[in-house]
């Protein structure tokens, strides 16, 4: 077995025991430990990307049990590129968190912070729906922990309904889990595609309801409509850098609405076929819709880039929502783009707060400041890539959806509710920009406490997430070929159950 495919759970989960036990107190320790484990991953993921980018699919069995039995961890085009993702996002945070000083709020941060990247590689890596909803367990808990680090009475109140949401979500998926198990007696994904595709007619409905209440969970977890109000006040209401980690959180219930739909409820579940289809399309529509409005409605910076992960992730849903190649391939172009640019998005927001003093994140004019100038030029390239304009890869990826849209029926809305919502997000990020750098207040009214100055260093991790974003954009050709083989490679799911199962075809580790 390829040993390397447990490396991105298990380091995070040792380093997060080692801060907990024996680094609490010793920050300068805890923070080169993290920072280390961080760079690891990142070197990590990029080998497993390499490792996949042939089309081979690795399995990993836990204790060497056979499959169905044991606990599975499998490597595809999609999961490792979901673990790139995470790792680029987390080392980014992670040196925000460091240069800010969040860290020194708490004793705590570095290990919620392994715990959160370990319940999050998890759920990219495993082959099984019980060990995805611990895993899902993992990172909520861990989430818990983070959106409450550094302590207020606003992010108290936000935390609890945050934790209910999740809670209500949580014995939700158990349900889902309860009624596939009891009717397939598998949870094993690839089993569980076998054995839903075998199902006798008359237990197709159960099946179907169990698929259903799966798909909702998920939708939950992405902050589709109408199951979307929780995150504006947490996401406002936490720390910047959490908010920006928690960026991928909502990627975690799309990827599991692709994996789990694409693998076990595809073209032979027979009743089951394509569960969500008949109700994501419109409910990824209005999540556009509400997203980009309440960028209209902010009146805190932080709430701008809450209802712009909403909009962002609505987009990204309405291509999934369609089932079909090209639609998911633009889907898997955008991912990254969404996740990296909201996240961009939210470690702009908190250095303009930092240098603005008591008028914080609220966007009203501040007074004009020499050492603004560079985080003017952030803040406009985070707006231009979170609206989907020329020439960053929100751009390409919009394109690609619209493009994937063209034939189908629902294509007028579709191009109606993207192109009316990306000029909705320009008036919104240019009304936010004029009031932030352009307006200054009147003397007797701007605060009287100095605001403090600004490290070049600080600019270092969102300057790294434009780069990226650049990235993206340059090799926008390679970037999206690899987005259409994994799509392609996600609705042949043969080679999966095969690998998961035993089977040795060409390509099979």
């Amino acid at each position: 077995m390829n040993h390397l495919l447990i490396v991105p759970i298990a380091l995070p989960a040792f380093v997060a025991a080692l801060t907990l036990l024996g680094m609490r107190r010793t920050l300068a320790l805890g923070r080169a430990f993290s920072a280390s484990a961080c760079l690891a991953l990142v070197l990590i993921a990029l080998g497993l990307l390499w490792q996949a980018s042939d089309g081979t699919i690795t399995r990993y069995a836990l204790g060497d049990w056979p499959a169905p039995f044991g606990i599975v961890l499998v490597l595809d085009r999609f999961s490792a590129l979901m673990l790139l993702m995470t790792s680029l996002l987390a080392l980014a945070v992670l040196v925000h968190v460091m240069v800010t000083g969040l860290d020194r709020r708490g004793w705590h941060f570095h290990p919620l912070f392994h715990f959160q990247l370990l319940g999050l590689n998890g759920a990219f890596l495993t082959g099984d729906l019980f060990n995805l909803f611990v895993f899902f367990e993992v990172l909520l808990i861990a989430s818990y922990g983070l959106m409450l680090h550094g302590q207020g009475t606003a992010r108290l109140q936000a935390g609890v309904q945050y934790v209910i949401i999740n809670l209500v979500g949580s014995t939700l998926f158990l349900v889902a889990v309860g009624i596939l198990y009891g009717v397939t007696g598998t949870l094993n994904m690839a089993d569980l595609a076998v054995r839903v595709a075998a199902a006798p007619a008359s237990d197709q409905g159960l099946i179907r309801a169990g698929a259903q209440l799966l798909i909702v969970v998920f939708a939950l977890k992405a902050a589709l409509l109408p199951l979307h109000l929780w995150l504006p006040r947490t996401y406002a209401n936490t720390s910047a850098p959490v908010a920006a980690l928690f960026a991928i959180m909502t990627k975690v219930g799309v990827y599991s609405i692709i994996r789990v739909t694409t693998l076990a409820f595809g073209d032979d579940a027979g009743a089951a076929a394509w569960a969500p289809a008949s109700w994501m399309l419109p409910a990824a529509l209005l999540t556009v819709v509400i997203g980009f409005i309440g960028l209209l409605a902010a009146s805190r910076l932080f709430e701008l880039a809450a209802f712009a992960i909403i909009g962002s992730t609505g987009t990204l849903l309405v291509a999934v929502a369609l089932f079909e190649q090209s639609a998911l391939a633009a889907a898997i172009y955008y991912l990254p783009h969404s996740t990296l640019a909201g996240a961009l998005l939210f470690l702009t927001a908190d250095l303009i707060a930092r240098r603005r003093a008591d008028l914080d994140d609220r966007l009203q004019p501040g007074p004009r400041h020499a050492g603004i100038e560079p985080l003017s030029l952030i803040f406009l390239l985070a707006a231009v890539a979170l609206a989907g304009l020329p020439p960053l890869s929100g751009f390409v990826g919009k394109l690609l959806v619209l493009d994937a849209a063209r034939d189908h029926a629902a294509a007028p809305w579709i191009w109606a509710t993207i192109l009316g919502t990306t000029f909705l997000a320009i008036i919104a990020f240019a009304r936010a920009g004029s009031l932030l750098f352009w307006k200054s207040a009147q003397v007797e009214t701007l605060p009287r406490t100095r605001p403090p100055d600004l490290r070049p260093l600080a600019l270092l991790p969102a300057s790294g997430l434009l780069a990226l974003l650049a990235l993206l954009t340059i090799f926008a050709g390679p970037a999206t070929g690899y987005a259409g083989e994994a799509a392609a490679q996600l609705l042949s799911p043969q080679l999966y159950i095969e690998t998961v199962l035993g089977g040795h075809r060409g390509g099979v580790r």
